[in-house]
C-alpha cells in the first residue's frame, strides 16, 4: 500500500475503520437458511462466531454458560470480581448504585481485593460443571502466577490479553512472560492479543498461539489517552495476511479474532469480510437484559492505579440475550439480532461459510 506524506520527514499508510467500508454484493445470492455461521477452534465447535469480552460487566460464570448455550464462547475475567470476592453480587450493586462522581473510586475499591488462586480454579470448574467449553482470560503480567490454578481447573481455552501484547516484551525490572515457552510447557490452547499490525500478529502466531485478538478492547479511550492504535478494518486485513503467511510456513491455521468497537450487525459483517474468523463482543452483551453489569459496563483499564482509562458507562438496553444474538430484534437500530444480520448479509452476497466470506469484495466509503 502506498504511503502518504504526514509532513516533511514523516509518512504513513492510510488506514480504514470498519465504518469506512462496505461489502459489495456479487452476482449470486443464496437462501439465508443455507448460510453456515459455525466456527471451530481447537476442535471446539461454536454455532456463532463470537467470544464475549473478558470483562465483569459482560461475563459471570452463569452468564458464560448462557452464552455457550446460545452458540458462543463466554470468557471469564480471571482477574476480575469473581476471582477476588467470594460473593461479588454486593460489589456489583455498589458499582451500579454509585454516582458518576463516585464510580471510579468505587471501582478501584472493588478491585483492590487481591485475586485468589482458589477462586480462579473454582469459577472455571463452576462453568465446566454445566458441560460447556470453558474459557478464561489473564493478563501477561499475571499468567505465570495463576497458571497452576488454570491447569488444575482443566480450562479448555486460555486468553492472554492486554491492551497491546507482543511476543518480544522487554523489561529490565522483571522477567517478562515468554509466550513461546509458556505455550509449549502447558497443554492448553492459547489465544493472545491485542495486536494491530502484520508483524505483531505474525510474531504472536509464531509463538504457537492458536489465535490472535486484533484491535484494542477499548479503542476510543486508548487512542484518546495514549495516542496509540490502528483502524480496525486495516488491522484485521493485516492480521489476515499474517495468517496466510503463517499457514504457508507451518501448515497451521491461526485464528484472527476482531475486538473493539463492534456494536452492530454491520460491524460484524465488515470484520468477517476483512478476514476475521470471529469477533469479541462487549457492549452489545452488556446491553442485554440480565447482564452482570446491571446496565453499566467498564474496562479493566478503568481501575489502573495511576492512569485510569475509561470508566463506568451506562449502556442502553437492547433486548434479551437471545434477542441481541439471534433475534427477533425488538428495534431496528442494528443492536439486536447481530448474527441474523451477518447471516442475511452473507446470503445477499452469495457466501455459505465464514471463510468463503473472507473473499468478499469491500469498498471504502470514506469521502
Amino acid at each position: 500500500m502506498a504511503e502518504i506524506d504526514i509532513g516533511i520527514g514523516k509518512s504513513g499508510r492510510r488506514g480504514y475503520q470498519l465504518d469506512d467500508l462496505a461489502v459489495v454484493p456479487t452476482r449470486r445470492t443464496r437462501d439465508p437458511e443455507e448460510v453456515d455461521l459455525s466456527w471451530a477452534i481447537e476442535g471446539y465447535r461454536n454455532e456463532l462466531p463470537f467470544l464475549s469480552a473478558a470483562v465483569d460487566s459482560v461475563a459471570s460464570p452463569d452468564r458464560a454458560v448462557e452464552l455457550a448455550r446460545l452458540g458462543g464462547l463466554g470468557v471469564l475475567n480471571l482477574e476480575g470480581l469473581w476471582t477476588r470476592h467470594e460473593d461479588p453480587e454486593p460489589v456489583y450493586e455498589r458499582i451500579a448504585d454509585a454516582s458518576d462522581e463516585q464510580a471510579t473510586r468505587v471501582l478501584r475499591e472493588a478491585y483492590a481485593e487481591p485475586v485468589k488462586a482458589e477462586l480462579v480454579t473454582a469459577r472455571i470448574r463452576q462453568v465446566a460443571g454445566a458441560g460447556v467449553v470453558t474459557c478464561g482470560a489473564l493478563s501477561p503480567q499475571r499468567t505465570a502466577e495463576f497458571a497452576k490454578a488454570v491447569v488444575d481447573a482443566e480450562l479448555d481455552l486460555l486468553v492472554i490479553e492486554g491492551v497491546v501484547v507482543s511476543a518480544e516484551h522487554v523489561s529490565k525490572r522483571r522477567e517478562p512472560l515468554n509466550l513461546k515457552r509458556f505455550i509449549r510447557e502447558y497443554d492448553i490452547p492459547v489465544l493472545v492479543g491485542g495486536c494491530t499490525s502484520y508483524h505483531a500478529a505474525l510474531h504472536l502466531m509464531r509463538t504457537g498461539a492458536v489465535g490472535v485478538l486484533v484491535g484494542s478492547a477499548d479503542a476510543a479511550t486508548t487512542s484518546a489517552v495514549l495516542g496509540i492504535g490502528a483502524p480496525l478494518g486495516t488491522a484485521i486485513a493485516d492480521a489476515a495476511a499474517a495468517r496466510s503467511r503463517h499457514l504457508e510456513e507451518t501448515g497451521v491455521y491461526a485464528q484472527v479474532i476482531a475486538r473493539g468497537g463492534l456494536l452492530r450487525g454491520g460491524d460484524i459483517t465488515r470484520a468477517i469480510a476483512c478476514g476475521a474468523d470471529a469477533v469479541v463482543l462487549g457492549e452489545p452483551l452488556a446491553a442485554a437484559a440480565g447482564a452482570p453489569g446491571r446496565g453499566f459496563t467498564w474496562p479493566m483499564t478503568a481501575v489502573h492505579p495511576t492512569l485510569p482509562r475509561g470508566g463506568r458507562r451506562p449502556v442502553e438496553p437492547a433486548g434479551s440475550l437471545a434477542e441481541v444474538l439471534v433475534g427477533p430484534a425488538p428495534s431496528g437500530d442494528g443492536r439486536a439480532n447481530l448474527f441474523g444480520a451477518l447471516r442475511a448479509a452473507m446470503a445477499m452476497c452469495g457466501y455459505e461459510t465464514l471463510r468463503e466470506f473472507h473473499k468478499a469484495d469491500v469498498v471504502t466509503c470514506r469521502r
